[in-house]
């Protein structure tokens, strides 16, 4: 397994939630401090996948225009928890590999609310929403591309059973005056409509959107070689 992928468990499964844990017990506008914390270690996975080769500057700004996409595919969609975001954040993820799923969701989240506001909600948002594309590029990056049908369900389930669950964890652990079973369960049964909703746009977006979108971004990996230990692996 790649330095890189280690790592990137390691702060997902350890590092950051010790990070929003730890943020709770702080006073004041704790959340800025959290999201730069945050921002900081989604950074050192991603660096180490270019550590065995220079990352082209056609990449970083691939990866930009990506997470601009998923920021304006939140915003531009005037319905309440439908929003298309986590499924641009997946295909991300998917094209160009977990690491850069990952730094693609936590930035979307973080740049999007700074038109929704911001707020303790802010990071763990931007673990959600990473975890995601971490999650679908871990699944499917490297393989052949996955059929628009498969992508919708495992989207779908994957917001509706992981990623709509840790948001929840956010009203968990910021409002409750004591953790307890019977309060999580609570929280994460109201949000079950609002889960389905979030889930139903991304398997909407797949459906629509992962077939061209995976085209253009392969097109541009193979055009401008980018990414080319990836691909060489994926194809070998």
């Amino acid at each position: 397994m790649k330095k890189s992928t280690v790592f990137s468990l390691v702060t997902i499964l350890l590092l950051i939630p010790a990070t929003l844990y730890l943020g709770t017990h702080l006073k004041g506008r704790w959340f800025y401090l959290t999201c730069t914390l945050v921002i900081l270690e989604i950074m050192v996975p991603f660096f180490l996948a270019f550590e065995s080769r220079r990352p082209q500057a056609r990449e970083l700004v691939t990866l930009a225009v990506m997470c601009a996409l998923s920021v304006a595919s939140r915003v531009v969609i005037p319905l309440p928890a439908f929003k298309p975001m986590t499924a641009i954040i997946m295909l991300t993820g998917i094209a160009l590999g977990p690491e850069a799923g990952f730094m693609t969701g936590a930035m979307g989240a973080f740049a999007s609310n700074f038109f929704f506001s911001q707020g303790p909600w802010t990071p763990w948002q931007m673990m959600a929403y990473g975890f995601g594309g971490f999650l679908a590029g871990t699944l499917f990056h490297r393989k052949k591309r996955p059929s628009p049908v498969v992508l919708a369900v495992f989207g779908f389930a994957a917001i509706q059973f992981l990623i709509g669950p840790m948001l929840d964890c956010c009203t968990i652990f910021t409002t409750g005056s004591r953790l307890s079973w019977k309060f999580a369960l609570t929280v994460f049964t109201a949000g079950v409509p609002y889960n389905f909703k979030h889930a139903l746009a991304c398997a909407v977006t797949m459906l629509l959107l992962s077939r061209p979108l995976l085209g253009k971004l392969d097109r541009l990996i193979t055009k401008y070689g980018m990414m080319d230990a990836g691909r060489e692996e994926r194809h070998g």
